[in-house]
């Protein structure tokens, strides 16, 4: 099989590798395709080496085949089409003592602290397996996971079609956070600089504001007849970004936080004094969540095939993470695992 290998920051290596056929209670899959998302970024380019240990096999976004079932495992075919929920949790710890076991003190994240998708064939826990409606495109599937985030989030903020709903940053996640609350019925504002990105989100019916010509603030007043949005995602992960998430907000708005600061940031905490406002932290997802994403996937009722700029062979892989890092017309990048090679 073959597999992308991260060994020091910019450096990735395909390379061939021996299987692992599935011991007792797990499932060998067969990957169809893996998606390229902004931690695979954060570790390409060295900033989580105290995390990662390498030689590290990246990826968490996916679809495939079941290829081999191992012992003990029931109620799975070999050819069937699914996904991976990539965490695993300790049972231990506060946390899942208390039913968060996705924020566990202790995560697996596979692709990250284990092994993860970006390989051909691909052993896991049954348990973190889920199985995908038969018909639902692989490529599309592969978005699962980034969906299951943007559900979780939006559900962390009680999104209700009420609500006035801006989203700070139209990456990927904030593409699908935009849509899901969309779904909701609530009305939803991006603010995005990239044209590239505000394309995409405006293809899927997702009003845009670029706030290098527009005042994000003046544009959200006029908007909601003065009142302020009542929820903000912050997903930008710019020290403008948490500015513009906080200043649209209206009396008692929600803000949650879904980019992953590196560094301490500013925040008005007298606008949060004057207008009662929340801070919620949103972190992965439940396996509810994932649940939720499937449904949404197969329905049609998220297009998260507009997402997906491109598919590209292995053999191309730091060719896509360098056009990520460009945002050279690009949003989501796919490996496609029975592509042939360029």
């Amino acid at each position: 099989m073959k597999a992308v290998v991260y060994r020091t920051a910019g450096n990735l290596a395909v390379e061939d590798r021996a299987g692992r056929p599935p011991g007792d209670g797990e499932l060998t899959i067969a990957v169809a395709y893996t998606g390229i998302c902004g931690t695979d970024l954060h570790i390409y380019h060295g900033g989580m080496d105290a995390r990662v240990g390498v030689p590290a096999v990246l990826g968490h976004e996916m679809s495939g085949r079941v290829a081999a079932v191992g012992a003990g495992v029931a109620g799975w075919t070999v050819g069937q089409a699914v996904t991976v929920m990539p965490t695993r949790s300790c049972g231990r710890c506060v946390a899942c003592r208390r039913g968060r076991s996705h924020v566990c003190h202790a995560m697996d994240f596979l692709g990250i602290d284990s092994p993860g998708a970006m390989q051909s064939s691909w052993t896991v826990p049954a348990e973190l397996v889920l199985p995908l409606p038969e018909g639902v495109p692989l490529d599309h599937a592969a978005l699962v996971e980034p969906l299951a985030v943007a559900v979780h989030d939006v559900r962390r903020a009680s999104v209700a079609a009420t609500d006035h709903v801006v989203v700070v940053g139209g990456g990927p996640v904030g593409v699908l956070i935009a849509a899901v609350a969309k779904q909701r019925g609530a009305p939803v504002l991006l603010v995005e600089p990239d044209p590239f990105r505000r394309g995409v989100a405006g293809r899927i019916g997702i009003e845009t504001i670029d706030p290098q010509t527009v005042d994000p603030v003046a544009a959200v007043t006029e908007w909601t007849v003065g009142a302020g949005a009542d929820v903000a995602f912050e997903v930008s992960g710019s020290a403008p970004g948490v500015a513009t998430a906080v200043d649209v907000l209206t009396t008692h708005g929600r803000l949650v936080l879904v980019a992953i600061h590196t560094q301490p940031r500013a925040v008005d905490l007298h606008r949060f004094f004057w207008r009662e406002l929340e801070l919620r932290g949103a972190r992965p997802y439940q396996r509810d969540d994932m649940l939720e994403a499937i449904r949404l996937v197969a329905s049609g009722a998220v297009p998260v095939g507009a997402l997906i700029s491109r598919t590209v062979p292995v053999d191309a892989v730091t060719d896509a993470f360098d056009a990520l890092d460009r945002r050279a017309g690009v949003l989501k990048v796919l490996i496609d695992w029975q592509a042939p090679a360029r």
